[in-house]
């Protein structure tokens, strides 16, 4: 997650994320959550794909802002547009 170019800031970047870890986008097997959560180290904010035994497969840091916005996203997924 060192790739500072990678950081989630606005809501619609966050449903893209999520909308391509649910499509299978990111080629990441075995996903079976998503969640946000906070580095120990630093104190930054986010976004991670697990599988069934909460092992990380891949993670994206996300700003302030969408961590405390993007809360219900993350937590009932990207509703799809008709």
């Amino acid at each position: 997650m060192s790739d500072e170019q990678s950081v989630i800031d606005s809501l619609n970047k966050l449903e893209a994320f999520l909308l391509s870890v649910e499509n299978g986008g990111l080629g990441l097997v075995g996903v079976e959550g998503v969640g946000m959560a906070t580095n120990n180290a630093d104190g930054r904010h986010f976004v991670a794909v697990f599988d069934h035994n909460h092992k990380l497969l891949h993670a994206r840091w996300i700003t302030d802002e969408i961590f405390v916005t993007g809360k219900e996203m993350v937590r009932h997924g990207v509703k799809g547009k008709h």
